[in-house]
């Protein structure tokens, strides 16, 4: 029963720890489009694109970091959690930036423009997915 308890409180530890990632993950994606990402979701299939991407990706890094360390002690696992999450969000932010350089016009309003997904907001999703593909397997 203890080792029950035990795991179900690291349990708990990493659900906070992954969603507090994701809060933060989603302020640095709303600092990056203008205005309030949350009121472009109404409006916009490309922001709701970006922002599902950008939280699956991000979610996929902290599941894999969880999933590849729980053998380790509990406080490592939970470093290498929290260490690798800041480089997904950090990389992913840079890519973010990278993109926006070689495209015309500025991606945060490409992609919060009401309507259908705009090419550029596909394009963004698949970097997001590939940084973080690589970030994942930097992990293993």
């Amino acid at each position: 029963m203890t080792d029950l308890l035990t795991a179900l409180a690291y349990g708990a530890a990493y659900c906070v720890v992954g969603t507090l990632v994701l809060i933060g993950s989603w302020k640095v994606l709303d600092l990056l489009t203008p205005g309030r990402l949350g009121e472009h979701l109404r409006t916009s299939h490309s922001a709701a694109l970006v922002a599902a991407t950008w939280m699956v990706a991000q979610g996929l890094i902290v599941f894999t970091a969880i999933w590849t360390n729980a053998d380790s002690a509990f406080g490592t696992a939970l470093a290498w959690t929290v260490a690798f999450s800041l480089v997904g969000v950090l990389l992913q932010a840079l890519a973010w930036r990278l993109v926006d350089a070689v495209t015309p016009g500025t991606l945060g309003e490409e992609v919060t423009i009401p309507g259908a997904v705009a090419p550029l907001a596909a394009v963004s999703a698949g970097v997001i997915v590939a940084v973080s593909l690589v970030v994942v397997a930097s992990i293993a």
